[in-house]
């Protein structure tokens, strides 16, 4: 059971590469946000550290948890698992910290799904376009042709899920992006809507969807 002094709960979804992870280590160090810690069975990307960025464990651990239930949310994105241990993410809670979590809309649609007794603000974060998001993939420690062209691949599979978030933000230019996105906890908060406007976030997306990009190696 939940009381005035717990924390808050907020998640930040996107595509691969539209800057969530950014987002989410930037409202983290400038504001009262514990992020949330996953496991995952990838392997641990150029600078990332065990334990700090994610908790890198092998196939089998990941599915022992599973089967005694230790996640809060759990997926399988581009292969590799992902999940959320519900224990820490409770206790962080009940101490009145808030935590933040960096996860796709499958496990999003499993937090709201537990019906938490928290308070929940959910964030899809768009980039302003896909030529911006392969560049950013491209750049990101994924030199492989194959990686990136099979998260251009998924972008279009991600964004369906738009509407199932509280606020869209469109990522074109962190520092604004990171504002709009503080502007919106803080009307959650105090129970008002975000009052994005639908209508543009429409009109955003059907231009995503038709942007053609060409790999440039």
């Amino acid at each position: 059971m939940s009381s005035e002094k717990d924390g808050i709960v907020v998640v930040l979804s996107s595509p691969s590469g539209a800057g969530k992870t950014t987002l989410v280590k930037k409202i983290a160090k400038e504001n009262n946000f514990k992020i949330s810690i996953s496991h995952t069975t990838r392997k641990p990307r150029t600078n990332e550290v065990n334990g700090k960025d994610y908790f890198f464990v092998s196939e089998e651990e990941f599915k022992n948890l599973i089967s005694k239930n230790e996640f809060l949310e759990h997926a399988k994105v581009f292969e590799n698992r992902y999940g959320s241990l519900r224990i820490s993410v409770i206790e962080t809670l009940n101490k009145g910290d808030n935590v933040i979590f960096d996860i796709d809309w499958q496990g999003t649609e499993q937090i709201k799904n537990q019906k938490l007794n928290y308070k929940l603000i959910t964030f899809f974060i768009l980039p302003p376009s896909k030529t911006e998001l392969f560049n950013r993939l491209k750049n990101r420690d994924m030199k492989d042709k194959n990686i990136v062209e099979e998260r251009m691949r998924q972008f279009n599979e991600d964004i369906n899920h738009w509407e199932n978030y509280d606020c869209v933000v469109i990522n074109d230019d962190l520092e604004s992006c990171y504002n709009e996105i503080i502007k919106f906890i803080n009307k959650k908060i105090t129970n008002l809507d975000c009052n994005y406007d639908k209508n543009k976030i429409e009109k955003h997306i059907l231009k995503l969807r038709n942007w053609f990009f060409i790999f440039i190696a």
